[in-house]
């Protein structure tokens, strides 16, 4: 009898060149602001955005986008130019 096929919902399976955006916590940032940044510059819904902003206050970081690092790197470039404290992982 063969194994069926296993099937992850991780990023072990991606490409190495994809990476995560995280966004850090701090304590000058308002939530307001937080949630502004991620919707304009990294087009989550405002529900998104407050749900990252909280997991990012309460665990200390969130991921807030996956993929490329040349795409991410123009999203960590934007949002630390509006005082935010992103790290790709």
């Amino acid at each position: 009898m063969k194994d069926s096929p296993k099937y992850s919902t991780s990023h072990q399976n991606t490409s190495v060149s994809e990476k995560s955006l995280f966004l850090i916590n701090d304590n000058y940032n308002t939530l307001e602001h937080v949630i502004d940044c991620l919707v304009a510059i990294c087009d989550h819904s405002e529900i998104q955005a407050e749900q990252c902003a909280i997991i990012t206050h309460y665990k200390g970081r969130c991921e807030i986008a996956f993929g490329k690092s040349k795409d991410l790197i123009a999203l960590h470039e934007d949002l630390s130019l509006y005082g935010l404290d992103v790290e790709i992982f």
